[in-house]
């Protein structure tokens, strides 16, 4: 079992720079890899579109897909920060690795989580019965709320004291608990499959005690995700605004869903790398992220 360092507050930041840093440093080779993604993943779902006989598995395949790719980004990502250049073959280093069953471990805890939420939901709000008028009622409201004039307040009361407003609540925390719980089980659990050919169930179990351990460094992370999330998808969308009036609003849309991609991709796994490398990677892999740009954010 590898060891769990313990990192400061700060490195949360440090993890998110060095995302942008390794994406400076190769950027249409790292969002190159990005876009393929994006193609991919709306290439599966307008094939569900097209032929819904194959909606279901070609859905399927597609969530078997995505942690599969982010291993893939992940070793694209070392190759960068050791010097090598990334190549779109890498997105399936996993498969050649063969580490696809361990990363597809993944999955695991996040079925188990969506079954005991579901089975939760369904026995707070009084089995089927209760299920089904709570169906009726968000119906009802989503057409109030796309009828194109001013619901009556009233009417939305009505409908919402017939709900077990308190169980309901409680389920919603309940929810907000599991994300958290498999967001630090997932967090640097592929780099662990990848680099140090560590078991599915046991890199799970290392990332939530180093995420644990690092509560502090992970909530500094997720918040400035957030804000950069948020700016990036703010200048996304003043491309696609410029895209649109040129091309129409079909290919603005497209071309956003790709930068978004490009970007938001290999940041993120530059960050989990990151991540990997401070509190887990054994010594010969470093164990300081490189350094980053002080204008990364003006990327």
């Amino acid at each position: 079992m590898s060891e769990i360092r313990k990192v400061s507050a700060s490195a949360g930041a440090e993890w998110l720079l060095t995302g942008f840093g390794l994406l400076k440093r190769a950027p249409l080779a790292l969002g190159s890899l990005g876009i393929l993604w994006g193609l991919g993943t709306s290439l599966v779902l307008s094939l569900s579109l097209l032929v819904p006989a194959l909606g279901t598995l070609l859905q399927f395949l597609l969530l078997l897909a995505g942690p599969l790719f982010m291993g893939g980004l992940l070793w694209a990502v070392r190759e960068v920060d050791q010097g090598r250049p990334a190549r779109p073959a890498h997105l399936l280093q996993g498969v050649q690795e063969g580490r696809a069953p361990h990363l597809l471990v993944a999955l695991l805890p996040q079925l188990v989580g969506a079954l005991l939420l579901g089975t939760l939901l369904l026995v707070l709000v009084g089995g089927p019965s209760g299920f089904q008028h709570l169906s009726e009622v968000m119906l009802k409201l989503n057409e109030l709320s796309q009828s194109g004039t001013q619901p009556d307040p009233a009417q939305i009361e009505a409908l919402v004291a017939t709900l077990p407003a308190g169980r309901i609540l409680l389920w919603l925390l309940l929810m907000l608990a599991t994300f958290a719980a498999l967001t630090l089980a997932l967090f640097v659990m592929p780099p662990q499959v990848m680099f140090q050919r560590a078991t599915g169930v046991h890199a799970l179990r290392q990332s939530l005690r180093a995420s644990i351990h690092n509560l502090p460094a992970m909530l500094v992370f997720f918040v400035l995700a957030f804000i950069a999330i948020f700016a990036i998808y703010f200048a996304v969308m003043i491309v696609a605004l410029v895209i649109g009036l040129i091309a129409g609003q079909a290919a603005a849309m497209a071309v956003a869903q790709l930068l978004l991609m490009a970007v938001l991709m290999p940041v993120f796994a530059g960050a989990v790398y990151a991540a990997w490398k401070q509190m887990l990677a054994p010594a010969d892999a470093g164990s300081t992220p490189p350094p980053s740009s002080g204008h990364v954010f003006e990327a």
